[in-house]
Order: C-alpha cells, then structure tokens, then sequence
C-alpha cells in the first residue's frame, strides 16, 4: 500500500510539473524589409472603360528613387471637376464596374488617407484634375511601392483605377470616391 502511494504521489507530481511548463516557441521572424528596388524599367496601363462611363487613357509607369512615376493623359472625365485615382490589389478589370480589382492596394495594412499626410494605403493617390474639356494630365509620384521584382510593394501587375467623385482622404475604407469609372492593369513592358 505504501509503495503504492508513492507511486501515485510521484506520478501527480510528475503531471503537475509537466502542466506548469509550456512549450518552447520559437519567436516569430520579422518581416522581410520593404523592398527598395525596382527591377523593371518601364510599364504601362491603358485604362478602360467601365461603369458605363466613357473615361480612358494611357499611363506609363517609370521606377524613380523610393516609388515610382506615372505619367499620362485620362479623358471623358467630367469637366472641370475632381476624380479619385488609385492603385488597387488585383490586376483583373474583368468586370463591367472593375470590382474584380479589388480594393485600394494596402500591402502594410495601413487606414486610408492621404499620400504624405499621415497614414495611408501605398495605393492612395491625390485626386486627379480635369481640365475644361474634361482631360486630365497625369504626373504622380507614387512613394513606397516598387515596380517589378515581386515585393509586398510591387505594383506591377496589379491594377489603376479611376473613380466617378472626388477621395474625400479620410472615409474609410476608399474615400467615398464613388463608382469605379475606368481600369488599367499595370503591365510591365521593359
């Protein structure tokens, strides 16, 4: 009986300490650092149509030191009036209202907001302004993403889009910018 007990007493305490401790778990990596580096040198996105609106144009995208630059001319905009501009997470404009784009392109997990001021996505750009006869020119610099290469911040690949109203930077999560009036996926040429 007494060998028994002790048994049973060495065993508890054997539980009981197995209980108390935890298992050793290994510290999650950092994150790989933001790519700064482009690894093309050019490319382009030819927006379409969409929403049944009658915007397009024609934008390249050239790598430029920590971001990128798009250049390029949007027309069929309304007159005289603001639009929302955008880098979004899919490169597909497959559908008629561009949803299939996604949303903003937001690789850091950032609110939305204003590029440059405080907290934003990567994808987040000022509005555009169209002229008179409804013709926007297009010179945007884009920080902190790059063009090719793979990165979190790799736009390559992925999509511009147009939208119908001004961002109004601070709505979440878009900026109430209204419909989706023209699409482009960011090709790289060279």
């Amino acid at each position: 009986m007494r060998q028994r007990l002790l048994l049973i007493t060495a065993t508890s305490t054997l539980l009981l300490a197995a209980c108390g401790t935890s298992p050793r778990t290994k510290p999650e990596p950092p994150p790989p650092p933001v790519a700064t580096v482009s690894t093309a040198r050019m490319a382009e996105a030819n927006l379409a149509p969409a929403s049944a609106s009658l915007v397009s144009g024609r934008l390249a995208l050239v790598p430029e030191a920590g971001g990128v630059h798009i250049t390029g001319v949007i027309g069929g905009l309304p007159r005289g009036q603001q639009a929302a501009f955008h880098v979004h997470e899919k490169g597909d404009c497959s559908a008629m209202d561009a949803s299939s784009a996604g949303g903003h392109f937001n690789p850091a997990m950032q609110q939305h907001g204003r590029a440059g001021a405080g907290a934003h996505h990567a994808g987040d750009m000022d509005n555009l302004q169209a002229n008179a006869e409804g013709v926007a020119n297009v010179d945007v610099h884009l920080r902190g993403v790059t063009l090719g290469g793979g990165a979190a911040n790799d736009v390559a690949g992925r999509a511009l889009v147009v939208h119908a109203s001004a961002d109004d930077y601070r709505s979440q999560p878009a900026g109430n910018a209204g419909a989706r009036v023209a699409c482009a996926v960011i090709r790289v040429v060279r």
